[in-house]
Parts: C-alpha cells; structure tokens; sequence
C-alpha cells in the first residue's frame, strides 16, 4: 500500500501519522516495561509462595496459556474494535494483573491473575504490532524494528527501576502495585494518539487463519525466538541470583544489560535491513546469541553473565521483528490475522519454554536448563533459509512489466 501524503491516516482523519507512531512506540514502552519488572520479580514470586522450579513453571505456564488462549480471537477483536481501543482495554488489564501478582493469598489463586496476565499481555501484543506494521506502511519506510526496539528500552527501564526499588528495600507487592498504576494511566494516555482504525483492506481478509505452508514455517521460527527470548526475560535474573549467588539487584542489571543492548540493536536493525538480507541477519543474530550463552554458562561468573547477556541480546533483537514482518506479506491475510496466526504458534515457545526449563532444572541444574536457548538459537540458524526475502522495488518493477515470474519474487 503506497504512503499517504501528508499527516494525514488512512480515513482522511487529521491526526498526523507522527503522532500515531509516537504513540506505539510509547505503547510497546509500556509493554516492556511491564515485562522487565515481572522479570526481575520472578524471584520474588518464587519466594512469596514458596514454589521449586517446577512450579513456578506451572505459574509461567499459566501465563502462556492465557496468552495462546487469546491469540486466536485477537486479530478478530483488533479488526471490530480497533487497535486503539484494544490496546488501551487490554494494557488496563495486563497492569491490573500485574499489581494483583504478589497479594494474592496462594498459589491456586496465583494462576488465574497469572492467566489473565498473559491474555491481556498478548493481546495488548498483537493490537501494537498490526497499528506498526500499517504505519510501516502508510509511512513507505522500515519502522517495525525501531518500535520492537522501544519494547528492550522499556524492559531496561523497567528492570533499572526494579533494581532501584529492590535497593531502596520497599516491598515488592508495593512494587507491582505502584508499576502497575503508573503504566495503566500510561496506556490510557498513549492509546489517545493511535489511529481511530485501520486502512479498509481492498479484499475481504480474514482476522485469523490457521498457519500452512510459509505462514507455518515463520510461526515455528517464532517459536523458537520466542522459546529462546523467554529463557532471558523469565529465567535469566533467577539464574544470576540462584546459580551464581549474587543479591536480586546484580541480577537485575545484567537484565538490564540484555535488554538495552536488545533496544540499541533493534534501533540499528531497520537501517540494517535496508543493507543487509533478511536472510543473513538471521543467520548471523542467533550464531551470536548460541556462542554468548555458551561462554555464560560455562565461565559463570556474574560479570560475564552481564557482557554475555548483552551479547544474546545483539543476537535476538532483530529475529522476531523480522518474522513478524515477513508474517505480513502473506497475500489475502491481514496483518493482525497474519500477526495472531503466526503468533499461535509463536506463543507455543513460551508455553513449552517454561515446564521444559523447569524440568530440566529440577533434575539437574538451572545452568544446564539455560542451555536451552543455545538449542532454541542453532535451530534458527538452520531454519532461516527458509524465509522468504521481501520483493525489492526493482523486482516489484519486473514483476509488473511481466519480465519477472511472480513466485520467483519473496513470497
């Protein structure tokens, strides 16, 4: 779809396109932020409701469960309510549960705030990447990876404050409660600058279809990013604080370092992939992340944690931008269907992550448990061949003029 001219959206409202893009760069703040909080209080769920590693799993399962669950009406909610007013009932939810986290009086009433968490978080999820993917394209230039950026820059803020607030001692359900007020009113406040509805697509497209064919093939891939990022923001401050026995708060930074090497990358990555293939970075990020979690592991010392984690973060950033976009230019599907199709089975690496991590941890150690993400990472390596290149403006000319067979060019 060609830009729009001027500051205008797709229905001729005057809202400028810059004030929705700044919008959702805000928005996916808000999503990181939450997301860097709950990663440094993994800890701390753990010793509330005095769990082992394999329960705590069960309480990281149920978050996922909540978010495949979801999935699979979210492109439907996008499509008849809109982006903008998903994202802002969902973010309010999301935040509610979050400051819900650490009163509730045991486990079993743990689980469904646990629930309610992941759905509104995915759902808040896909509600933010389709508004970016169609400002990418309004926009006629690459923004997708700078918006996933502000996500890492919010996981870093979030994990910095939580440091911050471990240090000052105050309590962690105080904590939860205090993020999660702020970022509801955030959200509210930014959803005001989203588009008031998406372009109105030329054919009719369906707000969810089952993954076949390219669209499985990137769903799986998503899979194992997602599997592979999970092991980081759900595991990697209980591995510095468990494995390598320093306080909650050195755990914190080295998250910290993951997250805001993540944002600096993913700021760099839409200039990169005007350079670079597709194809290449996603061969060169996962190689990277698979050699820093090895030296992590086997050199265990906290501030080779830090530099390695740093190291994942260079390796993973870019990944699930990329697939994410590819997702979107399958024919006849719109993006927050592709999003939500391809995510169904991207969730699954977040669903399976946990009880595999923590079984492998329960029977033998975290460390080994870690080693995950290095699996996760070589079998991107071996599965980015297989994702389509974007058509080039010279092969969108060629196919046009008939000198170019159309299945010869991306997708």
């Amino acid at each position: 779809m060609p830009a729009q001219s001027g500051d205008r959206t797709p229905h001729g409202n005057r809202a400028p396109l810059s004030r929705a893009r700044r919008s959702t760069r805000v928005q996916f703040l808000n999503l990181g932020f939450v997301a860097g909080v709950w990663g440094v209080h993994v800890p701390s769920v753990k010793a509330q409701f005095a769990l082992d590693e394999r329960t705590l799993a069960v309480v990281m399962l149920a978050m996922t469960v909540g978010s495949l669950a979801t999935l699979f009406v979210a492109g439907r909610i996008v499509g008849a309510i809109g982006a903008r007013n998903t994202a802002r009932a969902a973010g309010i939810g999301f935040c509610c549960a979050l400051g819900l986290t650490l009163v509730m009086p045991g486990f079993w009433a743990l689980l469904p705030i646990m629930i309610l968490l992941g759905a509104c978080e995915s759902t808040f999820d896909v509600a933010i990447n389709a508004e970016g993917t169609t400002l990418e394209r309004l926009s006629g230039r690459a923004i997708v990876s700078g918006f996933h950026g502000m996500f890492s820059v919010g996981a870093m803020c979030g994990a910095g404050t939580a440091a911050l607030m471990l240090r000052a001692h105050l309590p962690a359900w105080l904590q939860l409660a205090a993020v999660g007020s702020v970022v509801s009113c955030s959200v509210i406040y930014a959803s005001r600058g989203m588009l008031d509805a998406h372009p109105a697509p030329l054919t009719a497209q369906a707000h969810f279809t089952w993954p076949s064919g390219t669209l499985l093939r990137i769903g799986m891939l998503i899979c194992l990013g997602m599997l592979a990022e999970g092991v980081m923001y759900n595991w990697s401050v209980l591995y510095v604080t468990q494995e390598l026995h320093t306080p909650q708060a050195t755990g914190a930074l080295c998250y910290v370092a993951f997250s805001a090497a993540t944002a600096a990358t993913r700021f760099a990555g839409d200039s990169v992939r005007a350079r670079v293939s597709e194809r290449k970075m996603l061969l060169a990020g996962p190689s990277l992340a698979a050699v820093a979690m090895l030296g992590v592991l086997l050199l265990a010392r906290p501030w080779i944690a830090m530099a390695g984690f740093a190291l994942v973060g260079v390796g993973l950033a870019t990944v699930v931008p990329i697939l994410y976009n590819a997702a979107t230019r399958i024919p006849g599907v719109s993006p927050a269907a592709a999003i939500a199709s391809a995510s169904s089975i991207g969730y699954v690496g977040f669903m399976i992550g946990p009880p595999i991590i923590g079984a492998i941890a329960h029977v033998t150690t975290l460390t080994v448990a870690m080693g995950t993400l290095i699996v996760a990472s070589l079998m991107l390596v071996i599965g980015s061949r297989r994702v389509p290149e974007p058509v080039s403006t010279v092969d969108v000319h060629r196919v046009t003029s008939g000198t170019l067979a159309p299945q010869q060019a991306g997708n």
